[in-house]
């Protein structure tokens, strides 16, 4: 019989370098709270949405110029304007509702400020204005470089489709390429002159309206931040503008006010009509104006369409912002105008919404203005955070039953992870405006299952590996090798559940979602970087290796077999200590003792993960155990001692 060596571990473990790593990120979080809360607007709490600390409230209602012009639909694109209003200045968690279908009541959390709720007072409006310069939404290292143009100056395609007459719909070209090529030629021809003292000669003059102050403006806005696409305000009727997009691609100098958007008498989106009647397969926006706006647009449209690019585009401004700003591709003398591009069949529809709140002449005066208290939201807090320390304190005391001193390591584990779920939550309430809500608790109180059920299924199968006759150390790494996909697996469903969630509710509910997503991938965190590691740790403590009945992992609770192998080739029975367990192997013709090499705690096939021993050799020495015969030698009948993998 061929001589038998056992094999070295093949998976080297650095658990404390994990642990370590861990323990880095968590001291890098808290400091950046502390450095934030002294030299920034940080805080060592998270801030608590408006059902947890209350807030202002603002009841707005509408004022419409003619009779019948309050509708739900108008109430609805007011809402969508106010909200958009908020999400941009940073406010989370509030609330914006409709009050018995003509009134709408906005909810802000803490204690906004006088810029927030200005934001909520103004109006929103809808003007039509010539475009003057168009170039990239950063800002301009100076004037000069700005007044230059370059390649990517114009924004896409998607944001700047041809308007076209749809009483002659052929002349509309493509409207992508039409609008790509708009800024070279204005860019270079808009340098900043003074104004001219004998007044502009149209609204495209931009000589008299690109004034020094006007660029140096354009040149420093940033559009890529969003404080500076919050909207609310307009600008003056009769001079330059300067706004950005509201998808913050581009930013614009724009003329004075040439057509107001309460001239738009409708407008709808669809497919395009073709020269022949037919259909085609192009969505569009269609919009008809009223006799005062068709003679408006229609002297825009003459004045636009001798111009070159960008002076040949007009944008449309809702509440501040450019929603869009197409390309005059022809003149348009009948009130009936198509605007085509890459519109999508949801776009095309949301910008003919836009439309039409234009088309809707409302403004809204301030019915009441008051602080709310959150007297119910804090005894409904005080409520959860029982219920969260009563499940907590449950799920200690079964952990300890269950696992008895084991049981430690999932405390410790529910302890990090709520400390690193608070660090979380802090980071995300300083730097992102996150606000915590009641659901929000509720949904932290959701995850101490979640973060629990991974421990227990880790733990099981552990033990599941030792009554299979597997050392611990063997044991902790087969036991995790299976557990991972069990608690990858659970955690993808709960995370995909909290993101489908997140996306279809409204309101409070989302809060619930989040905090059950962001707790989901805390608890991978944990098992991965703390519980795993701590437990290749301690699988090497006498404590837990000799199964001591407080452990949690005593064989008998167990229903190991009572002749169990403990490692360095010995053998004990149940209640037996492993120092005076004899050795299983000997020294073939001496008679003498000596222990078997120890595993790498790998097994495949028959041999034990940790030990050594075959199965056969285990079984051997069992049954010679409770026969209450001496081991033998390990003579011409029991020879080898194995190396891990082989079959016997």
């Amino acid at each position: 019989m061929r001589e038998k060596t056992l094999a070295a571990p093949t998976r080297r473990q650095h658990p404390v370098r994990t642990l370590t790593t861990l323990g880095v990120l968590i001291v890098v979080a808290f400091a950046a709270i502390v450095a934030g809360t002294k030299w920034s607007s940080a805080t060592f709490a998270p801030k608590l949405a408006l059902d947890l600390e209350g807030g202002t409230q603002i009841i707005l209602t509408p004022v419409a110029q003619q009779a019948g012009q309050v509708t739900s639909t108008t109430i609805n694109q007011a809402i969508d304007v106010i909200r958009q209003r908020v999400d941009s200045s940073g406010v989370a968690e509030a609330q914006i509702t409709s009050q018995s279908g003509n009134k709408i009541v906005v909810a802000l959390p803490g204690h906004p400020s006088d810029e927030t709720l200005n934001l909520v007072r103004t109006s929103a409006q809808m003007e039509f204005r010539p475009v003057l310069q168009v170039g990239n939404p950063g800002p301009s290292p100076s004037a000069t470089a700005s007044a230059t143009p370059t390649p990517g100056a114009t924004p896409s395609s998607a944001a700047t489709p041809a308007a076209t007459p749809s009483a002659t719909a052929t002349a509309g070209a493509n409207p992508a390429a039409s609008a790509s090529a708009s800024p070279a030629a204005s860019a270079g021809a808009t340098p900043a002159p003074s104004p001219s003292a004998t007044g502009p000669t149209s609204p495209s003059d931009v000589a008299y309206y690109v004034t020094p102050d006007v660029q140096a403006k354009f040149d420093s806005l940033d559009c890529t931040q969003a404080s500076n696409r919050t909207g609310g305000v307009n600008g003056p009727a009769d001079a330059a503008f300067v706004t950005c997009d509201t998808a913050g691609t581009a930013k614009y100098i724009l003329g004075p006010v040439e057509v107001k958007g309460s001239h738009i008498a409708s407008a709808s989106s669809g497919l395009n009509r073709l020269q022949n009647g037919g259909t085609g397969n192009q969505w569009v926006v269609e919009l008809s104006f009223d006799s005062t706006g068709t003679t408006q647009f229609g002297n825009v449209s003459s004045r636009l369409y001798s111009e070159t690019a960008p002076l040949n585009r007009f944008g449309i401004v809702l509440d501040g912002l450019v929603i869009e700003a197409p390309t005059m591709n022809g003149v348009i003398n009948n009130g009936q105008a198509e605007i085509s591009g890459s519109f999508t069949r949801q776009s095309a529809a949301t910008l003919a919404s836009q439309l039409n709140f234009g088309a809707l002449p409302i403004s809204f005066q301030v019915e009441s203005e008051q602080q709310i208290s959150a007297t119910l939201g804090s005894e409904q807090l005080q409520k959860g955070l029982l219920a969260g320390l009563i499940g907590m304190v449950l799920v200690v005391i079964y952990s300890l039953v269950q696992y008895r001193v084991l049981g430690l390591l999932t405390v410790a584990s529910l302890v990090l992870a709520a400390i690193i779920t608070y660090a979380v939550i802090t980071l995300l309430s300083w730097t992102q405006g996150y606000r915590l809500s009641l659901p929000g608790v509720a949904g932290l109180i959701v995850a101490i299952g979640i973060t629990a059920d991974s421990f227990i299924v880790y733990f099981e199968r552990i033990r599941d590996e030792l009554r299979e006759g597997r050392v611990l150390g063997g044991a902790v790494e087969r036991g995790w090798d299976r557990a991972r996909r069990t608690i990858l697996a659970s955690d993808a469903v709960n995370f995909l559940a909290a993101v489908v969630l997140y996306v279809l509710a409204v309101g409070s509910v989302r809060g619930f979602a989040f905090t059950l997503g962001l707790t989901t991938i805390i608890d991978l965190v944990i098992v991965f970087t703390f519980t795993h590691p701590m437990m290749e740790i301690i699988s090497r403590w006498p404590f837990f290796t000799e199964g001591h009945r407080f452990s949690g992992l005593d064989p008998r609770r167990l229903g190991v077999p009572t002749t169990r192998y403990v490692g360095r080739g010995r053998v004990v029975t149940a209640g037996e200590s492993t120092a005076t367990a004899a050795p299983e192997a000997a020294d073939q013709g001496s008679g003498r003792r000596n222990p078997v090499p120890v595993g790498s705690g790998a097994g495949t096939g028959p041999v034990a993960a940790a030990g050594g021993m075959t199965i056969a050799e285990r079984r051997a020495a069992q049954r010679r155990a409770q026969a209450g015969s001496p081991p033998t030698d390990a003579g011409a009948d029991e020879t080898p001692t194995a190396t891990e993998g082989d079959e016997h």
